[in-house]
This record gives structure tokens, sequence and C-alpha cells, in this order.
């Protein structure tokens, strides 16, 4: 829509005299300032207040010695990758209250069937060997020579806290075709 000449003429005699503003002053933002994570500084102060003062669960640290074993020639990232959990575990046995030849003879028992059923991942819970007494966890030892010794142990390694940490084995099983 096209402005007529009575309108412009309202216009300038509303608006008044006009003059162009002349300076030579550049205007120019400054930097900004970096951004302040004071949310990150929170946390990590509330962190740091409740390791410092908070309660300690002593039940929860590991005792004793992590297990773990890969086969020569295979990748040594296996046992990573196997307690990270990256094969779901399909059957597990407890060795608790057993002396060492039951347990010794309950593993073999236990892998031939996880072999003959096809199983890849298994967990044995072995006991941390709290009142082993002198010779340490004999239970945890044979567990680890047997699984060592065996023609189909691919790998194995100690089960992250929440499955039992150096209690149990997760035991990774080569099948043949």
């Amino acid at each position: 829509m096209a402005i007529d000449d009575e309108d412009r003429e309202l216009f300038r005699s509303a608006v008044g005299e006009v003059r162009r503003v002349r300076h030579e002053r550049v205007a120019q933002r400054g930097t900004p300032p970096s951004p302040v994570p004071a949310q990150r500084r929170l946390d990590e102060a509330a962190v740091m207040d409740e390791l410092a003062t908070g309660h300690f669960d002593f039940s929860s640290v590991e005792t004793g010695e992590e297990l773990q074993w890969v086969r020569p020639g295979m990748r040594p990232r296996l046992v990573n990758r196997l307690r990270r959990g990256h094969w779901r575990v399909q059957d597990e046995i407890d060795l608790h209250q057993m002396n060492t030849q039951a347990a010794a003879a309950t593993i073999r028992a236990f892998l031939k069937e996880a072999i003959r059923d096809g199983l890849s991942c298994v967990k044995i819970i072995h006991g941390k060997g709290l009142r082993s007494g002198p010779d340490g966890p004999r239970i945890k030892q044979i567990t680890a020579r047997l699984l060592a010794r065996h023609d189909r142990v691919v790998a194995f390694a100690s089960a992250p806290p929440h499955d039992g940490g150096t209690g149990a084995v997760y035991v990774l099983l080569r099948q043949v075709a």
C-alpha cells in the first residue's frame, strides 16, 4: 500500500525536525565472561562432604584377590568384556558349604552340563574364603585351577561387586560345532 502525500505530511508534522546523529565512537561489546558451572561445583562439594562425614558400609569392601584368566592366543580384552557383563550369565552354581573334593566334582559336572546344553557364559559362586584360615580361600583356588585347565574354558574373571565380586567368577565357554 502506497503512502499518499497527505499522510506523509501528517507524519512529518507529528515527528518534527530530524537531524542525523554522528559520532566517531565504534560500538563494541566486550567479550562475555566464561560460564561458571555453579551446580557442578555444588555437586562436587556435596560428594566430598558425604565422603568425609557420611556413613560407609564396610561390608561392600572387597577382600581377597580378583581372579582373571584368558586362554593363551585369545585377546586379553576378552577378560574385560567378560567382567563388564558383555555375555549374559545363562546358569550358575553355588559352592558354599562344600569341601574341596565336593566342590571340584561339582565344578566338573557343572561344566560338562553347560557344554552339553550349549551354554556360553556361566557363573560359579565359590565364596570369598573369609573363614578359610591361613591357607586362604581354598575353594576359590580349586575353582581357578580347574577352570584354567579345562579345555573348553576360554576365559574367566571375577564378577562385578553387584553379582558376587571376588566371591564369584564369570566363565566363558567355547562350543565345538
